[in-house]
């Protein structure tokens, strides 16, 4: 019997009438974001931007979470690869520029962990509805790094810039009841399915596209701010790599130990 050689799509679409639900389909990696992740999901949210029978996005993960962040095998692999570096940080632009200025009504559903890049891709959308044992956490300071994906732009627009550097610099890892308190996500459910058909329905019963259109004129207002903080993070990104407390970040992580940073 021969063995099957099919390759799986790293992310899916359905639709469901003017809805399409995109999923991070690398369960085995909790949905980590390697590169080649990265640029399917860019290629489809383009293609989703474009699709005027499309007015409502829903995205979510495949198996146990949502998405882990970025996939740290990759960053080990990659550390002395410079190229792969701009390539992954230019599909990270690409990836929240599309989302966050999309024209259509964005939903992301959490479930599991939400954690680094993951968190960053969240605050993209619109709205976040997160399942009540979901794990929530801006965690790069773990390894070293600094937020990417636009962490800082949808931090600071959140939370405001005391709390959003509280929140970065501390790298704790929330509750999803924590993160509503704090304003990162909107809702949180133990039926994530029905939360996010009740979302749904809520939006199906507004006149969209009034909705649409107010998201495009605030979208075209911050979006030099957005590119702006994104250039920011990937040039603050590459100096942290070439830190000792990366490296220590990235052993410690590997080896399940607490890191010892030394300020290098």
């Amino acid at each position: 019997m021969e063995a099957d050689t099919t390759i799986q799509p790293l992310v899916t679409v359905t639709y469901s009438g003017r809805l399409a639900a995109v999923e991070l389909n690398r369960p085995e990696s909790f949905n980590a974001l390697n590169l080649d992740l990265l640029q399917e999901l860019v290629l489809t949210l383009k293609d989703l931007t474009v699709n005027e029978q499309v007015d409502i996005v829903v995205l979510k993960g495949k198996g146990k979470g949502f998405c882990s962040g970025g996939d740290i095998k990759a960053m080990i692999s990659s550390s002395s690869d410079e190229h792969e570096f701009f390539s992954m940080m230019e599909a990270i632009t690409e990836l929240s520029m599309t989302l966050y200025c999309m024209p259509k009504l964005t939903l992301c559903a959490i479930h599991g962990a939400a954690a680094g890049l993951g968190l960053s891709i969240a605050l993209a959308c619109d709205h976040i509805i997160a399942d009540g044992d979901s794990k929530i956490a801006m965690n790069f300071i773990g390894i070293g790094l600094i937020p990417d994906g636009g962490g800082h732009f949808f931090l600071e627009r959140r939370l405001g810039e005391v709390k959003a550097k509280e929140l970065i610099w501390d790298g704790k890892v929330l509750t999803a009841n924590e993160a509503l308190e704090k304003n990162l996500i909107h809702e949180t459910t133990d039926n994530l399915d029905a939360a996010v058909d009740q979302k749904i329905s809520e939006w199906r019963q507004k006149p969209v596209s009034a909705m649409i259109k107010t998201k495009k004129i605030l979208a075209e207002i911050n979006r030099p701010n957005l590119l702006k903080v994104l250039e920011l993070e990937k040039n603050g990104q590459l100096r942290m790599r070439r830190t000792k407390d990366h490296q220590e970040g990235i052993q410690a992580f590997v080896e399940k130990r607490k890191p010892v940073f030394k300020g290098k």
